[in-house]
Order: C-alpha cells, then sequence, then structure tokens
C-alpha cells in the first residue's frame, strides 16, 4: 500500500490553479475571433433562441466592417468630418425653416389682404369698423358670384388649399416645428386635392342628388350611408395612388399600402363624417356643399395625411429591417 501511494504520488502531476488573465492579457473577444466563428456564433445564438445574441452579434459584425472601411487611426478625421457634417445640416435645416416660414407668411398675408380688400374700390369715407363688417358678407357674395360662373375650378382651389393645410396641421400634430415641415408632402397633398377632390366632388353630389331625389327625412341617412361606403372608398383609393404615384413609387408597394390601410381608414371615417353628413344633405344645398365639407375635412385630412405618412414609415421599417436580418444569411 505504502508502494502504491508513493507511485501515485511521484506519477500524477501537482494541481495548480489556472492562470488568471492579467491586466495586459485580455480575453479573445468576438472582434479578434475569425469571421467564420463570428458567423457560427450567430448562427448558434440564432438556433437556440437567445435573440438578444444574434441582434449584438450582428451589431458587432456591423462595427467591425465599419472599422475596417474607415481605418484604425481615422477617429480624429471621422470626428472633424462628423462635426462638419453636423454644421451643414443644422445650416440646411435653418434654410428649409427660412423658405417654410416665407412660404407660409406669403401666402397667409395674401390670403388675408384678398379678404379684407375686398370693397377696396369704393372704400372712400369708410371706418375701419365699417371695412371689417361688411368684408364677410361681401366675400359670400363673390364666391356665389363664382360658383354660378365657373363653380369647378373654385372648388378646386378650395380643395387644394384645404388640403395642403390639411398636411401641415398633420405633420405639426406629428411633433414638426411650426417651419420645419415637409414642402414636398405638403405640395402633394395639394396636388391631390386641386386636381381629383375639388372636381370630382362636384360632379359626385350632382349626381348623388340625381340618384336619390328624394328630400324626406330617411332620404338623409341612405345619402350618408352611400357616401361612407361607395364614394369614400373610390376617394381614398384615389388619394392613395395618386400620393404613390407622386412619390414614385413601385405599383406592388402602392397596392401593399392601399390593401393596409383601405379598411381602417373607411372605419375611421365612420367616427366623423356621418354625424357631418346630417348637415351637409339635410341643411346645405348642393352648391354649397363641397365648401362645408372642405371645412371639415381639415380634421380628416390630417387623420388621412398621418396615418398613411404613418403606414408608410412602418413599411419603410419593415423592409430596412428585412434586408438588415438577409445581409448577414447571405454573407
Amino acid at each position: 500500500m505504502a508502494s502504491l501511494r508513493t507511485i501515485s504520488a511521484q506519477s500524477l502531476p501537482p494541481l495548480t490553479k489556472p492562470n488568471k488573465p492579467t491586466k495586459t492579457q485580455k480575453l479573445p473577444s468576438l472582434l479578434s475571433l475569425p469571421t467564420t466563428s463570428r458567423r457560427s456564433s450567430v448562427v448558434r445564438a440564432a438556433v437556440t433562441g437567445d435573440v438578444s445574441a444574434v441582434e449584438t452579434s450582428v451589431v458587432v459584425g456591423q462595427l467591425t466592417l465599419e472599422g475596417l472601411d474607415g481605418g484604425g487611426g481615422g477617429e480624429s478625421g471621422n470626428g472633424g468630418g462628423g462635426e462638419g457634417n453636423g454644421g451643414g445640416q443644422d445650416l440646411n435645416k435653418l434654410i428649409d425653416r427660412i423658405i417654410n416660414a416665407t412660404i407660409v407668411l406669403a401666402a397667409g398675408t395674401y390670403a388675408v389682404t384678398k379678404l379684407v380688400t375686398i370693397d377696396h374700390d369704393y372704400w372712400h369715407g369708410w371706418t375701419v369698423y365699417e371695412i371689417l363688417r361688411y368684408a364677410p358678407q361681401h366675400n359670400w357674395i363673390a364666391y356665389e358670384a363664382i360658383l354660378k360662373t365657373n363653380p369647378v375650378l373654385a372648388k378646386m382651389v378650395i380643395s387644394g388649399v384645404v388640403y395642403s393645410i390639411g398636411d401641415w396641421i398633420a405633420q405639426c400634430y406629428e411633433g414638426k416645428p411650426l417651419f420645419d415641415f415637409d414642402r414636398a408632402r405638403m405640395v402633394r397633398s395639394g396636388l391631390v386635392g386641386f386636381a381629383f377632390h375639388g372636381s370630382l366632388s362636384h360632379y359626385y353630389y350632382e349626381i348623388c342628388e340625381a340618384v336619390f331625389p328624394v328630400r324626406d327625412w330617411w332620404a338623409i341617412p341612405v345619402k350618408a350611408a352611400f357616401d361612407q361606403t361607395v364614394w369614400t372608398g373610390i376617394w381614398n383609393t384615389i388619394y392613395l395612388v395618386s400620393l404613390g404615384l407622386m412619390r414614385l413609387e413601385s405599383p406592388a408597394n402602392i397596392y401593399k399600402e392601399l390593401k393596409a390601410t383601405f379598411w381602417p381608414l373607411l372605419t375611421t371615417g365612420w367616427k366623423l363624417w356621418p354625424f357631418a353628413h346630417i348637415v351637409t344633405y339635410g341643411v346645405i344645398p348642393v352648391e354649397q356643399r363641397l365648401l362645408w365639407v372642405d371645412c371639415v375635412e381639415l380634421i380628416w385630412v390630417t387623420i388621412l395625411s398621418t396615418y398613411i405618412n404613418d403606414s408608410k414609415e412602418a413599411r419603410i421599417a419593415e423592409e430596412s429591417v428585412e434586408a438588415t436580418i438577409s445581409s448577414p444569411s447571405e454573407e
């Protein structure tokens, strides 16, 4: 027994503690691993369901690629370039805000001036109170005169202005500063309102009266139901497709956006328009209906533009996420 213990003690190596890494020795990280090792770690994390590890590995891989592209010693140069780009972006934003403020103030000044100076040909001896008192009445008379001479153009202009202002309100509602709005987006909305809503609505209300000539009380909900199913579905489709074409989007993306937003927009309109159309079909004459509808459209265009823009941003974010996920797998 003593000899066995002696042999065992002599043959076995002494027990030693594992060496701890010193400050100068660092454990191998994912960055120091070869590319194949990093990919295998992503695959293992994906198989085991560790989503956070997948995200971390993808981010680290992107950082590694960025470091390879930019070089190791370019931190000061990148920092200086970042500061320069930030200054350029701030200058561009300032210029955009100045342009937007100029457009808004110029348009507002022109509109107020035209409304107030309706009686400038015979102002002689009038006081300021008399000018402000008779201006609304005389503007209404002028509007009715235009409706008799050129009703379609007058309604097109009103709808274009309303759809532009509605989109501006929508952008402010989304959190953008007052003069930091997207001019191209606002112009697109205004063009759709000018080109389609004013003219088509003019003929629609005349056709609606021809289809439902009854003036009894029960005809009001029937007309409102027809408006909020057939006409609203047609107009929402025209609005979505027109905006998509002006944004130069593909037919597939336009159809995808239309399919995703058609039913929600239709049901959302049922919370607003049935109450407004009690006045539309019960009180307002046919030739004046579009003006009343355009007043309510300020609320509806805000909802419509916000919903469509959110849907577009969600689609773009989804496509970017899919591209980010598919690119490592392709590599």
